[in-house]
């Protein structure tokens, strides 16, 4: 028997066979309104993965006894414990104000000199391409490189920077930058800043290509000269860009610390400390994960708190 005969003698066999075809399941599944929630699985569940867990991981982290080098005092749950002691940790206040301090100086000399590249290499001059991608170099490199080139540039004994100052008279003697309370901080702002301006000349000469040319041309007739142009046309016309850059380096400075750790290792003193660096020390310097899982959640609340602000700010002046 033949299965052409036996699906014409069995007609319900025939009709439970293409039931049961998956690639006929398939199609009509695509034609139903769950497909497109079939299609979100498989990210939703990479995020719950990669993003979601670990996050949830280490908040309940922080409301627990976590001491790899006190495995007496177990992993019993402390709920509040790590966050009073925040309160009156001095190191975390000294901490909480250098990270404003690192944050806001990194960010606004990185977007100064950012926006100054930016226009310069908007320019249709001889040479910008090239100059654009020489610009960007300090940006290809690993903070860890970066980190160490700087501290050998301006090393008290075998910098070469501090042997330019001395020699220009700006000097008396060499200076030991990141040794001295008083300038090792602003030593560290000007290697970010040095290594992090191309990120907002790639974003701002970005937007500066979109912006119609008609507008300078109008400003001109109407007698608008560079300021006033950069003021009125360009900056506003920028300022979802902007938003968006800032936003990315706040989050960025805020939650690494490897150049800092290169560079002064939260020293001298505590001159350098910031969050990040005080939670990775407390974390992999003396083991308490608990008391570092506490700290992180705070840098989170505050990045969170910061770009729903900063957000809000932004399309207020919009409006």
């Amino acid at each position: 028997m033949t299965n052409g005969t036996s699906t014409a003698a069995y007609p319900g066999a025939r009709s439970a066979f293409e039931r049961l075809n998956p690639i006929r399941a398939i199609g009509e599944l695509s034609e139903s309104r769950y497909w497109m929630y079939l299609l979100l699985l498989p990210s939703a569940l990479l995020i719950t993965a990669v993003v979601l867990y670990p996050t949830l991981y280490g908040i309940q982290l922080s409301f627990r006894e976590m001491r790899l080098n006190r495995p007496d005092l177990g992993t019993d749950w402390v709920f509040f414990k790590h966050y009073a002691r925040m309160m009156s940790d001095p190191i975390f206040w000294v901490a909480l104000r250098n990270t404003a301090v690192w944050v806001t100086s990194s960010i606004a000399l990185e977007f100064l000199i950012g926006l100054v590249a930016a226009l310069a290499l908007n320019r249709d001059l001889p040479g910008t391409k090239l100059l654009a991608v020489l610009i960007l170099l300090p940006y290809f490199l690993p903070n860890v490189v970066a980190g160490h080139m700087w501290a050998l540039m301006l090393d008290p004994r075998l910098g070469v920077i501090n042997d330019v100052l001395v020699r220009v008279g700006l000097l008396e003697g060499y200076k030991a930058w990141f040794a001295d309370p008083n300038t090792a901080m602003a030593a560290a702002i000007v290697v970010e800043a040095w290594h992090s301006f191309p990120f907002f000349t790639l974003l701002i000469l970005a937007g500066l290509k979109g912006i119609p040319a008609d507008l300078y041309k109008a400003a001109d007739i109407d007698g608008a000269g560079a300021f006033s142009q950069l003021r009125l046309i360009t900056l506003p016309m920028l300022k979802t860009i902007i938003a968006a850059a800032v936003i990315l380096r706040v989050i960025g400075l805020v939650n690494s610390p490897d150049l800092l750790l290169i560079l002064t290792s939260g020293g001298p003193g505590r001159s350098t400390q910031v969050l990040s660096l005080y939670a990775f020390q407390t974390a992999y310097k003396d083991f308490n994960f608990g008391y570092a899982g506490a700290l992180s959640v705070v840098m989170f609340i505050l990045l969170m708190v910061f770009a729903w602000g900063y957000i809000r700010l932004s399309r207020f002046n919009q409006e």
